[in-house]
């Protein structure tokens, strides 16, 4: 995993890359520049010397052999014998030789030959000196780099933090408005110039979300209220009609469902306004919720799904459990768990555990494959079994609803049987 670097170290380390290998390309172009024209200087003497010598050895033959030099020597061709055996067969010109002198030091020099007139002779040229030099030379350009770099890395320091201090007063006025809750102009704070030109653009982008978050919250406002006066309504009439003195039986069993339906449809309003919102609620009058009343409920709202299947669903509850939440939340997240599970179970049954600080919902349908588990709690995601729908936006709404009060919903298959366990676990 690659670390995030803050703008301000990536802009120090780049000035004093480029300070440091600026320096160093210098360095090295200075050795080179000087090594090359030293060579070429250096031979064209040595060469210009000894063939000056042999045209005055042969002039003036009875005039010494003499070089502007250090050191010179001259043999005819019969007396070349006399010369050291590596200079013997050189052909006129310069080369760089290396042996060792009579106290057994290595020597480092150049040698010039020049053969005319049936005359050969030789110029050397100590050059332990200049390679004494250039020794020298390295290491000032190694100190001159080390030097330019320290200088660099204190420029980019100081370059840094005037450069980037616009954007940190940028981003703390951000962190103030999220403090305070409101969005005030921040381009007038700025100059104009790049830094400015990006706070005018979070002025923009801060105006249009402050408009569509208020068009948001007043569509809420109104679905809610256009949807809550039918439901008044129907629950109203439906308490109206099942006090009639000759209801039957039947209609009144037909009215019961009508009433939890429009009971569900009120709770599931109110979550996914609360969802919409991102807005935490606990129960009214600071009470907490019971957990095994509220499932108890959701089971009996949901056996009209059974259709007659050979299925039972039961309710255990091993300890009470409490939770700090409206029970219209819970609801909402416990009628899709045990709904599924009675969608997906053709036969055998549903059971409902209530205890140790959670709710599962364990059934025996066709299960579902562990990878796949996460994955149904996807928007839109459908899983596959009995029915052939499956849960599109249902656990997606139960997900939600679970992040939002700080519970751990989660779904995995059962080991001792076919089915799938669905689990609420409350913080």
């Amino acid at each position: 995993m690659q670390s995030r670097r803050k703008l301000r170290f990536r802009l120090i380390v780049s000035f004093a890359l480029f300070g440091f290998g600026l320096s160093a390309l210098f360095a090295v172009a200075a050795l080179y520049v000087r090594a090359k024209v030293e060579d070429q200087l250096v031979v064209s003497a040595l060469q210009h010397d000894v063939d000056q010598a042999v045209e005055n050895k042969h002039l003036h033959p009875d005039l010494p052999l003499k070089s502007d030099l250090i050191d010179a020597w001259l043999w005819s061709d019969r007396t070349i014998y006399k010369a050291p055996l590596a200079w013997q067969n050189l052909a006129t010109g310069v080369y760089d030789m290396k042996d060792v002198d009579e106290s057994g030091r290595p020597r480092h020099y150049k040698l010039a030959v020049s053969r005319k007139y049936g005359l050969i002779a030789f110029v050397i040229y100590d050059i332990s000196r200049e390679d004494l030099g250039k020794q020298q030379l390295i290491l000032s350009l190694v100190g001159a780099v080390l030097l330019f770099s320290l200088l660099s890395l204190t420029i980019g320091l100081w370059l840094s933090r005037k450069v980037l201090k616009p954007v940190s007063e940028l981003a703390n006025r951000l962190r103030d408005f999220r403090k305070a809750g409101k969005a005030e102009p921040l381009a007038p704070h700025f100059a104009d110039d790049e830094v400015g030109e990006l706070a005018h653009a979070l002025d923009e982008y801060s105006a249009r979300l402050t408009a569509m978050v208020e068009r948001d919250r007043e569509f809420n406002s109104d679905v809610s209220h256009e949807l809550r006066t039918p439901l008044a309504v129907i629950s109203s009439t439906t308490e109206l009609l099942q006090g009639s003195p000759d209801l039957t039986e039947k209609l009144s069993e037909r009215l019961k469902r009508i009433e939890r339906a429009s009971r569900q449809a009120t709770e599931l309003i109110e979550a996914l306004l609360l969802l919409s919102r991102a807005e935490r609620r606990g129960p009214t009058r600071g009470e907490t919720t019971e957990v095994g009343k509220v499932a108890a409920d959701v089971i009996e709202s949901q056996r009209p799904q059974m259709r007659g299947k050979p299925l039972s669903i039961e309710l255990a509850v091993s300890e009470p459990v409490n939770v700090n939440a409206p029970a219209s939340v819970l609801s909402v997240a416990l009628t899709n768990l045990v709904g599924n599970a009675i969608k997906y179970t053709l036969e055998g049954s549903v059971r409902v555990e209530v205890g140790d600080g959670r709710i599962e919902v364990i059934d025996t349908g066709p299960g579902i494959k562990p990878e796949d588990a996460e994955r149904l709690f996807q928007r839109g995601v459908r899983g596959e079994g009995a029915g052939g729908s499956g849960a599109g936006l249902g656990l997606a709404i139960v997900r939600r609803l679970c992040e939002l009060y700080g519970w751990d919903v989660s779904m995995r298959p059962r080991a001792d049987a076919n089915g799938a366990i669905a689990s609420i676990k409350f913080s």
